[in-house]
């Protein structure tokens, strides 16, 4: 067993080594080509009396600060676990997406003043055929680099480069609509620069108020993804014993590094020797299958040999769930014997628990006024 676990600790530091070298070879070429694209913009926007330019370029530095906190972020993140933190250092990752949606939303706010500025005092743009080439070789080369961010980030599982990617796509299409606007003046002597800076900027705003919003989520913690929970039961269910899967939570600790917990429906002749076999199988094949690590296997008990136990079950389910709120009922057992009853409900977010509690217990007790029931409410936590 220690072998194993050894070869799985090797493996989990071999794949956090590669994503972490994978995201910072990608932050550097996002770096470098932004501080050229900044550079080559600034001195034709100060050159051509362009605020537009200017504002895109201080968007391209904007976009190469981002990708340095991101590289710090892998960094940090990457710290061995401790004793003061022994799972590890992943969060710090979302920190620095905070630190970066603050750096573009101030980026954003900063230019709006800017363009307004330039609308109640405008000053006449300059462009020349060179500017306007540079501008335009700026728009491929954003193109190209969001696309390639975008492919690693999804490789490496990486919001952050994930949101890099899809930033610099964007900015391709606001540089293309500053090159439109000098396109435009020259041709008929109408300049659109301040009020294109004035999109660009709130542009800018929204996404560093959506990049907030999304890192936030990740911070409070949110629906566990159904196709990583979908792919949890599917692997607990390929043990023959199993005849259920409920209650999953999944925790995330930073980006692919998740553990869950979960509980499993059990025949009532399993010996506890049995069940501690089941389930250090069960953590073996679903860390195999998705990478998530089940720190806890809570077990139900279901009724193989008492017929009447069966016939309550349907009876309860179906007063159970004609109530739209009561979404799933699970890990029922009943002793018909010591006149008991137990089971799990869970209930949407449309009606509190103690709500649904008292109207369940009202009804179950009233068909089965001879028994003692014990109803555990669930919470909605995935799919």
């Amino acid at each position: 067993m220690e072998n194993v676990q050894q070869m799985e600790n090797e493996e989990i530091t071999a794949v956090v080594a590669d994503r972490d070298r994978l995201i910072v070879r990608t932050s550097i070429i996002g770096i470098i080509t932004n501080v050229f694209l900044a550079a080559f913009k600034a001195a034709i926007g100060l050159l051509s009396h362009s605020i537009a330019v200017v504002l895109d370029a201080v968007n391209n530095l904007s976009d190469a600060l981002s990708s340095l906190i991101t590289i710090i972020g892998t960094k940090l993140s990457a710290k061995l676990p401790d004793k003061k933190h022994p799972l590890g250092y992943g969060r710090i990752e979302y920190l620095t997406a905070l630190v970066v949606a603050a750096i573009v939303l101030y980026a954003g706010a900063t230019s709006l003043v800017e363009s307004v500025k330039k609308i109640i005092h405008p000053e006449t743009a300059d462009y020349s055929i060179v500017s306007l080439v540079i501008i335009a070789v700026a728009v491929v080369v954003k193109l190209l680099l969001g696309r390639y961010v975008k492919a690693q980030g999804k490789k490496a599982n990486s919001a952050a480069l994930e949101a890099s990617g899809a930033d610099a796509s964007f900015d391709a299409v606001l540089s293309a609509s500053v090159l439109l606007s000098a396109i435009i003046f020259l041709l008929f002597g109408v300049s659109l620069e301040a009020w294109v800076g004035v999109v660009i900027s709130c542009f800018i705003i929204k996404s560093g108020i959506e990049m907030i919003t999304e890192t936030l989520d990740d911070i409070l913690g949110k629906r566990a993804d159904a196709e990583l929970t979908g792919k949890i039961r599917s692997s607990v269910l390929e043990e023959d014993e199993v005849r259920g899967v409920y209650d999953i939570i999944v925790n995330n600790y930073g980006p692919n590094k998740n553990t869950c917990s979960l509980h499993i429906e059990l025949p009532d002749v399993m010996t506890v020797d049995q069940v501690d076999v089941l389930t250090r199988r069960i953590q073996a094949r679903v860390y195999k299958a998705t990478g998530v690590i089940v720190t806890g296997v809570g077990v139900y008990a279901y009724n193989t040999k008492d017929d009447e136990a069966a016939a309550i079950r349907n009876r309860v389910m179906n007063l159970v769930l004609s109530h739209d709120w009561a979404l799933q009922l699970h890990g029922f057992h009943a002793d018909t014997a010591a006149k008991t009853l137990r089971f799990d409900v869970v209930m949407s977010f449309d009606i509190t628990p103690e709500e649904g509690l008292a109207t369940l217990y009202s009804e179950v007790q009233s068909a089965f006024p001879d028994y003692t029931i014990h109803i555990v409410p669930d919470v909605d936590a995935a799919d």
